[in-house]
């Protein structure tokens, strides 16, 4: 589900069914976690980075100490697209391997 063309409101259900953490946000998708420290956090940050550069896809991240806060949306499409969820679904991946929450 790497399409950039944009999703209809079902399709955008369906995929969010997928990934119970994350919200809509108007025309985005937004989850918070909380890494075990800071350097987890920042670990998460530089996994995330690789896994948005060899998508060509690049989310808003906040970093507060330890907790992380990403927003996506495929701005060129208007809105949501399946590249928003491949890359939240990576994103949960790089949490998990460093036990966020």
């Amino acid at each position: 589900m790497s399409s950039r063309a944009r999703l209809n409101e079902d399709e955008i259900t369906a995929a969010l069914a997928a990934l119970p953490r994350w919200t809509r946000e108007g025309d985005g998708i937004a989850r918070t976690a909380d890494a075990p420290d800071f350097p987890a956090a920042v670990r998460v940050v530089v996994a995330v980075a690789e896994q948005a550069e060899a998508l060509d896809h690049h989310p808003d991240i906040d970093i507060r100490w330890r907790t992380l806060r990403f927003v996506l949306s495929t701005h060129s499409a208007g809105g949501l697209t399946g590249l928003d969820f491949t890359l939240a679904a990576r994103i949960d991946e790089a949490l998990r391997a460093e036990s966020a929450s």
